[in-house]
């Protein structure tokens, strides 16, 4: 127990600006072991309060439209444009700026910047094409596990050059208090989980790899078309469409704007979600991958003061970063009621795969039975594909946790 107190103290504690650690106590999380959650809701309460300045979301100040004009293709729209545009908008040079959609040389060569269409990408002279013969524009590359580079699978679309030369501007719009780091980390985090599939999917990047000769080809189980790509797609008007008030077919500009919205609500729902909860999370994760060792000797169990936070992908991260071994396999947390949760960790790249899934025999098992087949006080369940059980107590969940981890290396 004193060893688990230490723990959440650590948690806390890294999480806390300095100005505010003097007042967390270890007595503060003692009612919280018993199971109380009211002293450790207050205690994040005041850390979220603290936060609030440098992790919320600033409303963009009411300046003019711009007089700018942005250039961009007529015809149909695809997200890449309307992104592109959207994220030109958030910076104040161009905020609200009209767009102009044409193929007419003359007719762009009128406006102030232009993107995906012209056939050059010159940044002095605010031209972002991706379309001619030649061109290889792509992000900076992914940094493997064992420190040797992987190129990028796409090149960058209009939207991604835009993003590779304004990004960080527009981040530190809607967030104007986050220092260099955490922009630099955003910045990244935003292209690997959003502008990269944008400029895969308008560059024909399929999302399998082509398979290696002598292997057949992987084949799509089924096929998604609820992304933003698709959804843009359809905001386009119909070829049989016609609008009911006037007659004609709908206006395509019109249709543009609210395709622009569009990738900018979901452009910022990613950002909020990256700068607002996955860039706290990460102190609490690293403080439970480096106290590891305290929780289990085997280093392959790790402990979070509480559940919900985003701790998948920083727990990746980390291992690479720490070069951990043997990976960690479990991960212990409680649960909005308060019970205690044990979690596989799935592989790396994989939605389902577990590196250790808990035992077959506990598996769609509940409460007193779960406890007679686990020989463990306190089981609540565990779900029947083996990802995730439930206990009582910490003390139960780590129990579950080690006996979890001696069975399935017993089975392999």
């Amino acid at each position: 127990m004193d060893m688990h107190l230490r723990m959440l103290k650590s948690a806390i504690l890294i999480a806390l600006p300095l100005q505010t650690r003097a007042f967390t106590s270890i007595t503060s999380f003692r009612p919280f072991l018993a199971t109380n959650t009211s002293i450790m809701s207050s205690s994040n309460a005041h850390q979220q309060h603290q936060l609030q300045p440098l992790f919320k979301r600033a409303k963009l100040d009411a300046l003019p439209a711009s007089t700018k004009t942005i250039g961009t293709h007529s015809g149909s729209f695809q997200a890449d444009e309307a992104l592109g545009v959207w994220l030109l908008r958030q910076l104040p040079l161009y905020r609200r700026s009209p767009v102009v959609r044409s193929r007419d040389p003359s007719t762009l060569d009128k406006c102030d910047i232009v993107i995906d269409v012209g056939g050059v990408y010159d940044h002095s002279k605010l031209l972002y094409d991706h379309h001619q013969r030649g061109y290889d524009e792509r992000f900076t590359s992914k940094i493997r596990a064992d420190g040797s580079v992987e190129e990028r699978c796409t090149k960058l679309s209009a939207s991604g050059l835009v993003y590779r030369h304004y990004g960080k501007d527009v981040i530190r719009e809607h967030y104007p208090s986050l220092n260099g780091d955490l922009v630099e980390l955003a910045y990244e985090k935003m292209y690997n989980s959003f502008m990269e599939s944008i400029d895969a999917i308008d560059t024909g990047v399929e999302p399998i790899p082509s398979p290696q000769e002598g292997h057949e080809a992987v084949k799509l189980q089924y096929v998604d078309r609820t992304g933003l790509s698709a959804r843009v797609g359809r905001c386009n008007p119909r070829w049989n469409e016609i609008d009911e008030t006037t007659g004609k077919t709908p206006d395509a500009d019109a249709r543009f704007e609210v395709a622009s919205s569009m990738c900018g609500d979901d452009f910022l729902s990613m950002l909020t979600h990256i700068v607002e909860s996955d860039l706290p999370a990460r102190s609490y994760v690293e403080t439970a991958v480096t106290n590891r060792h305290e929780v289990d000797p085997s280093g392959e169990i790790i402990v979070f003061p509480s559940g919900g936070l985003p701790w998948k992908n920083h727990l990746y991260e980390l291992e690479h970063q720490y070069k951990i071994n043997p990976l960690i396999k479990y991960v212990l947390y409680t649960d909005q009621a308060g019970m205690w949760r044990i979690q596989c960790v799935s592989v790396e790249g994989q939605a389902f795969e577990n590196r250790l899934s808990l035992p077959k025999e506990w598996r769609g098992v509940r409460d007193e039975d779960l406890a007679k087949v686990a020989g463990i006080e306190g089981c609540t369940f565990c779900h029947a594909a083996g990802f995730i059980g439930g206990n009582k107590s910490y003390e139960g969940a780590l129990e579950m946790a080690r006996v979890a981890l001696k069975v399935g290396k017993e089975e392999e």
